[in-house]
């Protein structure tokens, strides 16, 4: 989500550099300022600022205008290949005489079993025919996941498994395969392209809200008891006391 998008107290927070936001990771706060609109599924861009009418001849400016897209909460729980609902109307009877109705356009669902190498596990999850074949597109599952963008994958499943595979790959889990580590070390070699370090990989695909717990643990702090800073304090003013005092030296005969 552009930052621009945040509510006005968070955008303000983070744009006057004031709070626990300013001191969430900046490679966090820039995959916020570097996202971008996803990929058009519903519609095509016409990728011109104008073009020939070819009635008249004459050129026209034109825009592209997306077609507004709303994505259900359950869209976050399964892979559904950037496509959401269309809400819009038709006409009843196929009448264009006849009245509106209001109709909306949802996209087919599967359940499927879909294998990740590097988590070494099979998922069941919900998917549209697009995203199998975005899938097959990429030459694999876990190619799939760790090579779309977070605005594409639109989904926080996906976004939480990608982040479970570049933990994996960081680390070089041992766990994975423990039987046959020339197969584990195939696997790494096959993704090593995506590896980035673990203190990276541990942000990917968070919230804001998310992030922002993960940063007040991090810098939470025990409650000292007070009988330890009352002894503290007592030590340092005897001590304080003891060199202040002047040091007697016995006189020798």
């Amino acid at each position: 989500m552009p930052l621009h998008k945040f509510p006005p107290r968070v955008w303000e927070a983070l744009k006057l550099k004031q709070g626990i936001y300013t001191r969430l990771p900046g490679h966090y706060l820039r995959s916020l300022q570097e996202s971008r609109p996803p990929a058009a599924v519903h519609w095509k861009p016409l990728g011109v600022n104008s073009r020939v009418n070819p009635k008249t001849g004459h050129r026209e400016r034109v825009q592209d205008v997306p077609i507004p897209i709303y994505y259900p909460p359950e869209s976050q729980g399964g892979l559904w290949g950037g496509e959401g609902w269309i809400v819009g109307y038709r006409y009843a009877n196929n009448d264009k005489l006849s009245n509106r109705l209001k109709k909306v356009w949802k996209p087919q669902l599967f359940n499927r079993e879909l294998y990740s190498e590097i988590l070494d596990h099979k998922f069941k999850i919900t998917v549209t025919a697009r995203t199998l074949d975005l899938v097959d597109a990429a030459y694999g599952f876990d190619f799939y996941i760790l090579r779309t963008p977070q605005e594409d994958l639109n989904s926080k499943l996906g976004m939480d498994l990608k982040r479970a595979m570049l933990l994996r790959l960081a680390r070089k889990d041992t766990e994975l395969y423990p039987e046959n580590p020339a197969k584990r070390e195939t696997v790494f070699n096959k993704y090593k392209e995506f590896m980035i370090p673990a203190e990276e990989a541990e942000w990917v695909g968070l919230s804001l809200e998310e992030a922002v717990e993960k940063q007040r643990l991090l810098e939470k702090k025990d409650p000292e008891p007070l009988f330890k800073a009352f002894v503290q304090d007592l030590v340092q003013e005897l001590t304080a006391q003891k060199l202040s005092e002047p040091e007697i030296v016995e006189k020798k005969h």
